[in-house]
């Protein structure tokens, strides 16, 4: 039957077995156009104009490239090649190697197959485990060169113990209170201070590194104390702001203060002398705030205020302001292992601060850590965590009081049909409410520590009060260690310098005084 179709050709076998390209082959010679002649001159001037070009547009940069290329794909050749040589010869089973450490190794890796669990899915153990194993051969070999270093960090400094040296009061409740007086003799005193200290400090803060002879010059007598558990004060049993002010009003009273006194707050211990303007009004002359610390958790703050409020705190501070306001008994964690662990350490990791370009300049100096470190020894003596979390869980929560009760208004009595027949024909009794003295506020327009936000709504709520904001200086460097800082401070406060009192003229002088305060109140 085939046969008498006809026998194929070759042509139609070849063209059964390759897929149809459209290409038919008719027979003629396939034409093949002619080489030109060949010029040497010109090929070889071609060659050169072609090289020079080349040359110019491969630049330096494409050459290191190519070379870092090509040597790493021949590591990466030579990594290949001694796993095959390692594969074919060390890890046959016929090896030594292998049959004395096969069985031991089959049982390590039984007990951790566990861990491939953690390893992803579309991973080999095989491949992962010695990629891990050599990151941590080199992570283990940095820390080897960086042991040579150790010498040049310097050692941590332990926390001392230090012998008593506060005098101390004793209260109508029983406890004892600490505190330290300098300055002028109390005889001599033109003007009468009291400073409660900001969290993780003490009585010897005061205002830190100011001169006696600065004090002298004014005639100024200060006072500092411990706070209820820090330093050598006793605990309080069920501690407040306004348990706070009493305190400050009892000491004043040990003290001599027999005249109205001024409250100079820094940092958190501005609530304290807050607390006293609200509590105690009838005692405080006026009051210094500098950097002043408030409830971040404000319910009058607006929004806009909140969000810049929280907006300047480093997450960990944030942190601790959550913990303090909802889970405070987990600060202990925090403060065994900071202030608490024996051991001192940066101000600014302890407190979760940021500092500005003054405050790292101060901060690192020798004077400024010696003075923290005795301050902290002298905080934590008593080596109790609660009195810092009661100072902590203050801060955040509801003060008694809020800071517009202090804006002076003018309060009408008026209740009764009585008193309202009455102003129809008379004016209305009335009396100013709040408190009635100067408060000056100072604010530091780089402070990362407490932010700006918090000055700008003490103005809004206290539109009396007097704020001083300080260009390019931060938390720490307007009050430690600054003595033109000081004079600014006394002279806004107290005027013109007049020195200490004379004992003949001292009646005379205080009655000034007070005359002095009674009209600025008015």
């Amino acid at each position: 039957m085939a046969e008498a179709r006809g026998a194929s050709t070759w042509r139609e076998e070849l063209a059964s077995l390759v897929e149809d390209t459209g290409i038919m082959y008719t027979g003629e010679a396939i034409g093949v156009s002619p080489f030109p002649p060949y010029n040497a001159a010109n090929s070889t001037a071609a060659v050169i104009e072609d090289d020079h070009e080349t040359e110019l547009q491969e630049s330096l940069k494409e050459q290191v490239t190519e070379f870092l290329q090509s040597w790493c794909e021949m590591l990466l050749e030579l990594g290949r090649g001694c796993r095959d040589i390692l594969q074919q010869t060390v890890v046959t089973e016929d090896s030594l190697i292998v049959q004395k450490l096969g069985g031991p190794v089959a049982k390590v890796s039984g007990r951790l197959r566990f861990l491939n669990e953690f390893l992803p899915e579309d991973r080999d153990p095989v491949h992962v485990w010695p990629v891990i194993f050599f990151v941590f051969i080199l992570a283990l070999s940095a820390l080897n060169l960086n042991g040579g270093h150790v010498g040049l960090v310097p050692p941590e400094k332990k926390v001392r113990v230090h012998p008593p040296s506060a005098s101390r009061i004793q209260l109508p409740d029983g406890r004892h209170l600490a505190y330290r007086d300098i300055g002028v003799a109390a005889d001599k005193a033109r003007f009468s201070l009291i400073a409660p200290h900001s969290f993780l400090s003490s009585r010897l803060a005061g205002l830190p590194g100011v001169k006696t002879s600065l004090l002298e010059e004014f005639g100024v007598r200060l006072i500092t104390y411990d706070l209820p558990g820090f330093g050598e004060s006793d605990p309080h049993p069920s501690r407040n702001l306004n348990s706070s002010a009493f305190d400050m009003l009892q000491l004043a009273d040990a003290v001599g203060f027999n005249e109205k006194f001024w409250v100079l707050g820094y940092s958190s211990g501005s609530m304290h002398a807050l607390a006293a303007l609200r509590y105690v009004p009838h005692r405080i002359a006026g009051a210094a705030l500098i950097a002043p610390v408030i409830n971040p958790y404000e319910p009058s703050m607006t929004k806009e205020e909140m969000r810049s409020v929280w907006g300047d705190l480093l997450s960990k501070r944030k942190l601790m302001y959550y913990l303090a306001r909802r889970l405070p008994k987990l600060l202990s964690v925090f403060y065994h292992h900071s202030f608490l662990s024996g051991k001192h350490g940066r101000i600014d990791k302890w407190m979760s601060l940021s500092l500005g370009r003054k405050d790292e300049i101060l901060t690192e100096g020798s004077t400024f850590e010696d003075f923290w470190h005795r301050d902290v020894e002298e905080s934590i003596r008593q080596g109790n965590t609660k009195p810092f979390i009661e100072e902590a869980f203050l801060l955040v929560s509801n003060w008694g009081f809020s800071l517009g009760d202090l804006q002076v208004r003018r309060k009408c009595y008026r209740s009764g049909i009585f008193p309202w027949l009455r102003s129809l024909y008379s004016q209305a009794e009335c009396e100013l409410t709040g408190f009635l003295g100067p408060i000056h506020i100072w604010q530091g327009m780089d402070d990362r520590a407490v932010p700006p936000a918090m000055t700008d709504h003490i103005s809004r709520v206290l539109p009396e009060a007097i704020i001083h904001k300080v260009p390019s200086e931060g938390h720490f460097s307007f009050f430690f260690f600054c003595d033109e800082c000081h004079r600014q401070i006394f002279s806004t406060l107290f005027g013109n310098p007049q020195g200490p009192l004379d004992k003949a003229s001292s009646v005379g002088d205080m009655e000034e005084q007070s005359l002095a305060i009674d009209s600025t109140n008015k």
